[in-house]
């Protein structure tokens, strides 16, 4: 026969209960708690949906754009840990923090940025993503006439790809010439465009070879646009908000982990060529105080011009004050051409350095 449970194990054993319980209950107001706390809450506890938040009308406008278009199937859709279609599954993810003003408000505290946070831009990851649930849905990958124009649906996802910015191959429609990561994307690309009502692409596109892909999608689309999908949409589709057992700040964890950049003193010599040691004569300021002023101007550009997440740039922009620090650098006194130079140097490192994720990938 069992004893009795000592009472040290006894008392741990009831704390261990009692934090499970507090992580499964589901405050209905749990959007009046302090940041911390919500931050302790498990992803499926906050019970954010699609139906009455701010998403469901962009989502029934995309739906009623497919219609105008004669496009019968709807991509169904679901809140995920980021933007995705799944690999070959006809439905679209949708950020849960979009579901939620608050939750939006802590991603942008804590990522910096949210994709797909303004109506406007938010309406434009739809439709990329309703592009690759309709290529998906019918199957177009396997066409011999959609691998001739977009390329092998099997190519290979890279951490980064290059571009030509002013290529007249491929549409403009999500930022970074996207078009050109992947074959699949230039579909969604492509349609995504087909798809918007103002986006009079047959003037735009006028003369240019991407003209091709454009006509392509929109005979396509009218010979299948009646017909019912050729694939199911999954009952239980990936990284699901739904089933997410982890908490809102563990999600941010593992989420800055994936974004994160190294910056292990490289390029020492580099900042040493930039900025210079103190002298006893003079009083200049720190490097690391003068990038720290200036920092979320640095960030802004920096993400602009090289197309990578602010999250990616701050974290390299504190890791360049950090050894400035380290090496005990100084600044002249010309701000702006410290400025100039730093920046160049960063924009350098970013684009030949740090990883690129594709949108809509798992």
């Amino acid at each position: 026969m069992a004893g009795p449970m000592p009472r040290g194990r006894a008392r741990k054993h009831k704390a261990a209960r009692k934090r499970r319980a507090q992580r499964s209950q589901r405050p209905g107001n749990w959007e009046e708690l302090p940041d911390e706390e919500i931050l302790q809450m498990r992803v499926r506890d906050l019970g954010v949906q699609i139906p009455g938040s701010n998403l469901e009308p962009l989502v029934q406008r995309v739906y009623e754009e497919l219609d105008a278009k004669g496009v019968r199937f709807h991509p169904p859709c679901y809140l995920a840990d980021e933007w995705l279609c799944p690999d070959k599954d006809p439905i679209i993810g949708i950020p849960f923090c979009l579901a939620h003003p608050r939750l939006k408000s802590i991603e942008l505290r804590l990522m910096l940025e949210v994709e797909g946070e303004d109506e406007k831009t938010c309406l434009k990851l739809l439709r990329h993503e309703c592009g690759h649930a309709l290529n998906y849905a019918y199957q177009l990958y396997k066409r011999t006439r959609w691998r001739e124009l977009f390329g092998p649906f099997s190519t290979r996802y890279s951490d980064s790809y290059s571009y030509q910015p002013y290529s007249r191959r491929f549409v403009i429609h999500l930022k970074d010439n996207y078009a050109q990561a992947h074959p699949d994307e230039d579909f969604a690309e492509t349609f995504a465009v087909w798809l918007r009502p103002d986006s009079r692409w047959q003037e735009k596109y006028r003369g240019w070879p991407v003209m091709k892909k454009l006509m392509y999608v929109d005979r396509v689309m009218r010979h299948l646009g009646e017909k019912p999908s050729m694939v199911k949409a999954p009952q239980n589709p990936p990284w699901s908000a739904s089933r997410m057992t982890s908490t809102l700040a563990a999600h941010y964890e593992r989420k800055r982990r994936a974004l994160g950049s190294e910056f292990q003193g490289f390029y020492d010599d580099s900042l040493k060529e930039l900025f210079s040691v103190k002298s006893p004569t003079d009083s200049r300021m720190k490097a690391s105080k003068l990038l720290r002023l200036h920092r979320r101007r640095m960030i802004d550009s920096l993400s602009r011009w090289t197309g990578h997440r602010k999250y990616d740039m701050h974290q390299l922009v504190n890791r360049c004050i950090s050894r400035c620090d380290v090496l005990d650098l100084y600044a002249s006194t010309d701000d702006t051409e410290n400025m100039i130079a730093v920046t160049a140097l960063l924009t350098a490192i970013a684009s030949n350095t740090l990883r690129i994720v594709p949108k809509g990938q798992p």
